[in-house]
C-alpha cells in the first residue's frame, strides 16, 4: 500500500491521507483488527462489479467507519455512516470504496455527486 491525498474536485477540499488497496488480500484485510485509523484507505475493485458486488463488511472492525462509493470517474455514487459488524450495499455499483473516518461526510459536506481525486496511480 502507498498513500497520497484524496481531494473533493467539487468543494476544492482536501480530505486528508489514504493508503490504497488494490490487490486481493489488501482488499479483503482492509483496516480490520487495526486499534485505530492513522489515515484513510482505498479498495479499487475489478471493474466488472456490481451494486452488490461492491458492497462492505465492518466484521472485525474495532471503531465506525464513513464509507464512501465513488464510480470509475471518481464521483460520489452514495455514501454511508456504518458502525462494527453492520454490512452495506451501495445504491449504485462502485470502483472505490474509500474508507475514511466517522464524520468525514459531515465536516467536509460531502455529497453524491461531488467529484473526487487522488492521483496515485493504484493499477
Amino acid at each position: 500500500m502507498s498513500n497520497t491525498i484524496l481531494l473533493n474536485k467539487t468543494k476544492d477540499t482536501r480530505l486528508g491521507e489514504v493508503d490504497f488497496a488494490n490487490s486481493f488480500m489488501s482488499r479483503f484485510l482492509g483496516l480490520m483488527f487495526r486499534n485505530n485509523l492513522e489515515r484513510g484507505l482505498i479498495l479499487k475493485l475489478p471493474s466488472s462489479r456490481s451494486r452488490r458486488g461492491s458492497a462492505i463488511h465492518m466484521f472485525f472492525m474495532k471503531f465506525p467507519l464513513d464509507i464512501i462509493f465513488a464510480d470509475a470517474n471518481k464521483m460520489i455514487v452514495d455514501m454511508v455512516t456504518i458502525e462494527p459488524w453492520k454490512t452495506y450495499t451501495p445504491k449504485a455499483p462502485a470502483k472505490y470504496v474509500i474508507e475514511m473516518e466517522k464524520g468525514t461526510i459531515n465536516t467536509f459536506n460531502l455529497q453524491i455527486g461531488d467529484e473526487l481525486d487522488f492521483t496515485q496511480d493504484c493499477v
